[in-house]
């Protein structure tokens, strides 16, 4: 079980990328058992705040802590143990198969030389079946679907057998039912005690299966807590720009936008 602090955390991409401040003060504690889900608008800075938890965002102010210990000083081997994730776009520029992968997932555990051993073995197949993959064994993973790929490359994160797992945005080019899968799959994750963190742009299914959610708007973090403290019908107005139709009260609750706010 890992628990990560994020420390009033700002990041400033400098004038290469053509943005400055791109996240500012931001302040949350991401605890085992919990899937949180990192919400908001395009360009609202979610991704950079995944990357910077995972250090590969430069911070200019703040920290991002693991158990008490400063992401910063941590070996990138070492953090991936801890961490494991799933980066949106899904790109493969490898012929590799399918089975050879998700055993990429198990790289950060393995000595310089090493091979995998049965240990390693197992949890290569687990994680094909967590993610709804063993049927693409053997397949090419360049020659995949989109939603294939997804799946695949969620099923390489789970064979790190991290404590801690981000996936970013995890939902994109899946069917209605595979989407259904996947938040099932990182529920299940939290509930086993891991620590779970996923940018949804969905709000019905941030609310859905999400105990936790980080707004963020403009890189800022305007609000976080619960689904029925987050998600209100001002947030939508005022972060979205969107009236909804918003019912967090059964057991399978919504959020539906209706028309864009105008003037």
């Amino acid at each position: 079980m890992v628990t990560v602090t994020i420390e009033n955390l700002s990041a400033d991409l400098g004038p290469k990328a053509g943005r400055r401040g791109v996240l500012h003060g931001i302040s949350a504690t991401l605890r085992p058992g919990e899937l949180t889900g990192v919400i908001g608008p395009n360009g609202a800075g979610k991704s950079t705040l995944i990357r910077a938890i995972l250090g590969l965002t430069p911070v200019s102010q703040g920290s991002v802590g693991i158990d008490g210990r400063a992401v910063a000083q941590m070996q990138p081997r070492e953090l991936a143990r801890v961490l494991s994730y799933l980066p949106q776009g899904q790109a493969l520029h490898w012929p590799l198969s399918v089975e050879r992968l998700v055993a990429l997932g198990r790289l950060p555990g393995l000595g310089p030389m090493s091979r995998l051993a049965e240990a390693d073995l197992a949890a290569i197949h687990d994680a094909m079946q967590r993610a709804d993959v063993l049927h693409l064994t053997g397949r090419t993973a360049t020659e995949l679907s989109g939603g294939e790929r997804a799946r695949v490359m969620l099923a390489r994160a789970l064979a790190v057998g991290a404590p801690g797992l981000i996936a970013d945005e995890p939902l994109a080019s899946l069917d209605p039912g595979h989407q259904i899968d996947v938040m099932e799959l990182l529920a299940a994750e939290a509930r086993a005690g891991a620590t779970v963190v996923t940018v949804l742009h969905d709000l019905t299914m941030a609310a859905r299966y999400c105990q936790r959610l980080l707004l963020i708007d403009r890189g800022a973090l305007v609000a976080q807590g619960s689904p029925a403290e987050v998600l209100t019908g001002e947030r939508l107005r005022t972060v979205y720009g969107v009236t909804g139709r918003i019912d967090l009260t059964g057991a399978a609750p919504m959020v539906v936008p209706l028309e864009r706010v105008r003037g």
